[in-house]
């Protein structure tokens, strides 16, 4: 069978947030798909590891820090992946902000405001910038949002993390309607909880999974690598005329 439609050979993919957990194991699935990666978060040394690992494959790789919330630092990527790659192809928004757990009584402006900075405002002109490119190309590409089902299902302590999540889907399907003549398509993922540093507090509570693990159909959390099989399908070919969709990855815990 001909499976040629997943392959990312002779493109440029960036994935944000890639240090660790979910935009780590999308770096390095792209990267066996054939693409060169450029991996970006906040700490370079823990950038590096995953750079290195993804030379190992035979892909070049670039590791440049930057923090969601800072346009300064979104302008320096972006001039880097230029100079030196040329191009980009596949952009995918994985960074996350989520400093504390408050209700609605409770939750201040600062925590607020990076929440909405990191998650919905970075997204957003991290994704102006590589269409941008993509435009210059004339060759269309394709970019991928990670929310969360936060954006969908409500779960209480963490309203601002949700209501950015919800922008998140909102921004991909306006970002599709723009894009689309462009031949760049925006499609977005909606993971449950997965077995990642982030996401620990909600794993590693026994009671709380014992719960959730309860009404769960498939009965386990998810892992990394999951998500990261689904960005490579949103990322190829196999996706074509797919675009403004959210594919909502959680073992069925929300039906």
């Amino acid at each position: 069978m001909d499976v040629s439609y997943l392959s990312l050979e002779g493109k440029v993919a960036l994935i944000t947030g890639s240090s660790r957990g979910i935009g780590r194991s999308i770096a390095l699935q792209f990267a066996d798909a054939g693409a060169d990666v450029v991996v970006s978060s906040r700490k370079l040394p823990d950038l590096e590891k995953v750079a290195d690992e993804i030379k190992t494959k035979g892909r070049r790789s670039l590791a440049v820090p930057a923090h969601n919330a800072k346009m300064e630092d979104l302008k320096n990527l972006m001039a880097r992946v230029k100079e030196e790659f040329g191009r980009l192809d596949i952009l995918v928004n994985n960074a996350v902000a989520n400093p504390v757990m408050a209700d609605v009584l409770h939750m201040e402006e600062a925590p607020f405001d990076l929440i909405m900075s990191a998650n919905v405002k970075g997204y957003y002109f991290l994704s102006q910038a590589a269409a941008k490119m993509m435009v210059e190309q004339r060759t269309g590409g394709a970019i991928i949002n990670i929310a969360s089902v936060g954006g969908i299902f409500v779960t209480p302590g963490l309203g601002p993390y949700c209501i950015s999540k919800a922008a998140i889907i909102m921004m991909t399907k306006c970002l599709a309607v723009e894009l689309g003549s462009h031949k760049i398509r925006v499609n977005c993922i909606a993971p449950g909880i997965i077995k990642t540093k982030f996401s620990e507090a909600l794993w590693s509570n026994e009671k709380l999974m014992a719960d959730y693990l309860k009404k769960m159909p498939l009965g386990k959390i998810g892992q990394p690598d999951e998500i990261a099989r689904t960005a490579l399908y949103l990322a190829t070919e196999a996706s074509g005329f797919m675009t403004g969709s959210t594919l909502i990855i959680d073992g069925g815990a929300n039906l």
